[in-house]
């Protein structure tokens, strides 16, 4: 069958790569895709992924049978919903299930109505409603912006200032929109990994679980990121800790079919990012898509067919969606430009991509990239490439994906030397 991926980054350049390789596809085409995602599929630069008419008239021209949405904004805005009333099966929610992501009060409103496990919050439209609140809690405490701010609306406040400081922030309009309603958590304890579920019918079908590294530096410290790296499997998640997660998803994806108030129709992918706490797992966020760069150390280890199984949960065939992992240990290393998270420069032109790719168990998946006027390849994003390598041991993996960082290069490369330590640990 013919596929259209919707997006640019590195997470969908690993779906393209994972689609295409599957024995069900046909021909692939990505909008607006990226230098990577160019070698293995055909680009569409000039759809606007997040408007459903012209991307409907793009389906009916190349015989699509399935649309892959990539990132959030293009569900949030209900392209889902436009495809499929036009009879063109999407993976990915519709509109008012991705506000399970587009809005963390809203969600945080679902999972109180369902029982499932999270920390205890507050919400607010108030500056000053926000900073008292804030103060009567005490820190640590958890910041967060109530909208869509690509991972970088979340502050983890160690003090009461600090907390106060993120509360202006976002009432400022360091957010835009994103921020004009505030979110307060309690901060839980412990580690922190994810677990993403192919989500039909009301059922859910889990993948392996990965863990990612949020803060810029090593150590885990400095401001939070879109992600530096990730890796799979995670070993201190027990047997006991995978059961009850995997319950908790299934809790998810029952209440999305339950109604009248939280009635969705999702079929895509459910992101459930978690907190090891003493009391055991509990959900910190839920994604309506998956994650980045989850996805890019998740995928490799699938040794199923994606595109029938993303056809089966488009279509709400849940039953037929059949999932064989490897047991592969697989490590994410992103390359982000100088000043990630904050500003950057772009048009940097990047050597080495392809003699990273000659190593054994590597792959390279474009997340900021372009051509320039000379055709040469240059960023074009704060996370710039995502290098994946897999291994039989983390220490394989590790020395793997080091390795070929060192032969990627450009100016200002900035990336953190810790990813996977812990699961070494």
């Amino acid at each position: 069958m013919n596929i259209l991926v919707l997006g640019s980054g590195g997470r969908e350049h690993a779906i393209a790569w994972a689609l295409a390789k599957a024995p069900s596809t046909d021909e692939l085409f990505v909008a607006p895709g990226n230098g990577g995602t160019a070698a293995i599929a055909t680009n569409i630069a000039s759809l606007d992924i997040c408007d459903p008419e012209p991307l409907i008239g793009f389906c009916q021209d190349h015989d699509i049978r399935l649309v892959v949405v990539g990132p959030e904004a293009p569900l949030v805005a209900g392209v889902a919903d436009g495809l499929r009333e036009a009879g063109i099966a999407v993976f990915g929610p519709n509109k008012d299930a991705a506000q399970l992501e587009g809005s963390k009060s809203f969600s945080k409103e679902f999972m109180e109505a369902h029982d499932i496990p999270t920390a205890a919050y507050g919400r607010f439209d108030s500056c000053e409603d926000a900073l008292a609140y804030v103060r009567a809690q005490g820190a640590p405490i958890v910041v967060k912006a109530d909208g869509l701010a690509a991972g970088k609306g979340v502050v983890v406040a160690e003090t009461v200032e600090d907390a106060e400081e993120a509360v202006r922030q976002c009432f400022d309009g360091a957010f835009g929109q994103a921020g004009a309603v505030v979110v307060i958590e309690e901060c839980m304890v412990g580690p922190e990994c994810s677990l993403l579920s192919f989500v039909s019918a009301g059922r859910s079908i889990p993948m392996v679980p990965a863990q990612d590294h949020k803060r810029a530096f090593d150590g885990d410290r400095g401001p939070n990121t879109g992600g530096m790296g990730a890796y799979s499997p995670v070993p201190c998640v027990t047997s006991m800790d995978y059961e009850a997660m995997v319950s908790i998803m299934a809790q998810a994806a029952a209440a999305c079919v339950a109604g009248p108030e939280f009635g969705f129709d999702y079929r895509g992918t459910l992101y459930g990012g978690f907190m090891l706490t003493d009391e055991g797992p509990k959900i910190v966020e839920f994604n309506a898509r998956f994650g980045d760069p989850e996805t890019q150390v998740v995928l490799p280890r699938l040794e199923s067919d994606l595109a029938a199984v993303m056809l089966a949960v488009a279509e709400g065939r849940p039953q037929d969606v059949e999932l064989v992992w490897s047991d592969d240990c697989v490590v994410c290393v992103v390359l982000a430009s100088e000043g990630y998270p904050g500003s950057y420069e772009k048009g940097k032109v990047i050597l080495g991509i392809e003699e990273a790719e000659t190593l054994e168990g590597v792959m390279v998946f474009h997340a900021g990239t372009a051509l320039n006027r000379d055709g040469e390849l240059v960023t074009s994003g704060g996370r710039v490439l995502n290098v994946v390598a897999k291994g039989r041991t983390f220490e394989e993996a590790r020395e793997r994906v080091y390795e070929a960082c060192e032969r990627i290069y450009f100016e200002g490369k900035q990336l953190r030397q810790d990813i996977a330590v812990r699961a070494l640990a």
